[in-house]
């Protein structure tokens, strides 16, 4: 048998707030044994990473308390972590368990090299001297397989790329060969290609190392790509645990079986994603109560009938297009001297023609730097292109001046990425999604305005009261329903969504995602779904484009293009979708 590196026992998590004492993480078990990799995964707020951070003993003890034990076993000798006192916990600290963090730029400091950063944890830990500390933080860049390692060492965090950052975060928790190594939502704001690399390179470094990993996500697809045993969580209690294969291909738990039907597949083609709440109840008492719903009868209540998808594509190109591309170019110059009329340009839309039609969602889909975002703030002139044609209902949208852009503004609108950024902090939900009303003098008084207000937040599921509520008050897909319910506001006929739910957890995004489709029926919008994600695009769009370094790659039917890709490139994005150990629902 394997040596047991951790065991969690009826551990208890507790925040002292204004309130009271809240319970986030309540009598949860489990075990990992030496180069075994557990799984845990859930929504956002459902423990997964306060269990960690318990583990690495970082909760704040004047607002924060642990109940249970948490055993670290190294070499025969057993340690409950909650035990030890701060100078303590510090020899365990990174010398035995270290944590890679979600976000690489907020857990880097932007003042500092990279490989300064590195070789600070070296010296601390290891009390070596300053060349030492150098030759092995290179060492190390090159095992995570960073490139060009030396002139990395003095490169600063906003000169690379997201992925080449958390390779770089990788390295500092290797730093000083730990046995246990958690990694906290690690993927999360990478696509899927960089994504996949880093899950192989910790693969590869649990290894060839022989470390213990703890991965979380709420991602069961890469969840299921890298674990040997699986734990899931709902509001901080274990719902369901065990072998991977076997949670993954014949899950018992409603909420299991929610999270992976919710996520879309590529094996079903569904009009409409199930949600968590499809598959289980939450009863008064806190208790689940679980429907009638199973993974089986997924595509037989969700999926098109006969000849239904076929109709709606066949009335949609029927008609004359709404938007029409033509060669449309964005080019950034960049200047070789201060003196120097010379340029050279960024490319990063080059020559892209394609027409959208009233009605069809259009699905935009790359790698991060493929000029898609760039491309659709083109087209609302938020970015001017350098050169081609838009043309919006027959005008060209180039040619427009800005009092009449400004009147096309209200049948063009743009849903952002990050929905707490695109609010204003000091205006009230009801006050952000009226803005664009006041703006453009829509209806005849306020009454009206409020009137049309109160409608939008019926229609995008949330309550009239919170109409005096304040952004910061909300979860993130409550935020983003706020932003569609703001683009809504002017009934425009066009909408561009721009990594409108890449941030969110697979259920919440499933609900949104069903969101948009039933607006786009009910007000017959037209949308460009922007995304890299091809199995989010797939399902959401008629026709997919698939864009690389500012060009078309391939274009065509989503499915035709997902199912049967023409090009290399698109063969390799589709091909680093997680697959693992995942049942095909």
């Amino acid at each position: 048998m394997s040596e047991t590196i951790l065991q969690v026992k009826e551990l208890s998590t507790r925040f002292k707030t204004e309130d009271g004492w809240v319970t986030a993480v309540q009598h949860i078990n489990f075990s990992l044994n030496k180069g075994e990799v557990i799984g845990i995964v859930g929504e956002s707020g459902s423990g997964k990473s306060v269990t960690s951070l318990s583990i690495m003993q970082l909760i704040e003890r004047s607002n924060g308390k642990n109940d249970g034990e948490i055993l670290y076993t190294e070499n025969g000798n057993t340690v409950d972590l909650l035990k030890l006192s701060e100078e303590e916990i510090r020899n365990y600290r990174g010398n035995k368990i270290a944590m890679i963090f979600q976000e690489p730029m907020t857990s880097l400091n932007p003042v500092y090299t990279l490989g300064d950063q590195v070789a600070e944890a070296i010296r601390l830990h290891q009390k070596v001297d300053k060349e030492t500390a150098r030759k092995k933080t290179i060492e190390l860049f090159n095992e995570v397989q960073l490139p060009r390692a030396e002139q990395l060492f003095d490169s600063y965090p906003h000169q690379v790329s997201g992925g080449q950052k958390q390779r770089v975060m990788i390295a500092m928790a290797l730093s000083c060969n730990p046995q246990l190594l958690i990694a906290d939502e690690p993927t999360t704001a990478l696509d899927v290609t960089v994504q996949k690399t880093i899950i192989e390179l910790l693969r590869k470094l649990k290894n060839d190392r022989g470390m213990s990993m703890i991965f979380i996500s709420h991602d069961l697809g890469l969840v299921s790509e890298i674990s040997d045993k699986v734990v899931v969580m709902y509001k901080g209690q274990i719902m369901e645990q065990g072998n991977a294969e076997q949670v993954f291909s014949n899950p018992h738990h409603p909420y299991t079986k929610g999270l992976l039907a919710c996520r879309p597949s590529a094996n079903l083609n569904l009009k409409k994603l199930p949600t968590v709440t499809d598959f289980m109840q939450v009863q008064e008492d806190g208790s689940i109560k679980e429907t009638s719903l199973d993974l089986d009868k997924v595509n037989q209540q969700f999926g098109f009938k006969v000849g239904e998808k076929e109709k709606r594509l066949s009335e949609i190109y029927s008609r004359e297009p709404l938007l029409k591309l033509n060669s449309v170019k964005t080019w950034f110059p960049i200047k070789k001297g201060i003196f120097s009329k010379a340029k050279e340009y960024v490319k990063a839309v080059d020559d892209i023609t394609f027409n959208v039609y009233p009605g069809e969602t259009l699905g935009l889909v790359g790698e991060s730097g493929c000029g898609k975002t760039t491309l659709g703030r083109s087209i609302l002139r938020l970015v001017e292109p350098t050169g081609g044609e838009i043309l919006f209902n027959g005008e060209n949208m180039r040619d427009l001046s800005a009092n009449r852009m400004r009147e096309l503004r209200k049948d063009v609108q743009i849903i952002f990425q990050d929905p707490y950024s695109s609010l204003n902090p000091r205006l009230t939900v009801g006050n952000s999604i009226m803005e664009p009303m006041q703006v453009h003098k829509v209806f005849k008084n306020d009454k009206e305005q409020k009137d049309r207000v109160m409608e939008l937040l019926r229609r995008v599921n949330l309550k009239e009261e919170h109409f005096n509520r304040y952004p910061h008050e909300f979860s993130g897909g409550q935020r983003q329903r706020i932003c569609i319910a703001r683009a809504l506001a002017l009934n425009p006929k066009f909408i561009i969504c721009d990594e409108s739910v890449s941030a969110l957890d697979v259920s919440v995004q499933a609900q949104v995602l069903n969101l948009l489709v039933e607006l786009r029926e009910e007000f017959n919008l037209t949308y460009i779904f922007i995304s890299h994600d091809l199995s989010v695009v797939r399902f959401i769009s008629d026709r997919m484009v698939v864009m690389n370094k500012g060009r078309i790659e391939e274009m065509g039917d989503a499915d035709q293009v997902y199912n049967h890709p023409q090009q290399e490139y698109t063969k390799r994005l589709i091909d680093a979708i997680p697959k693992g150990k995942m049942l095909s629902v």
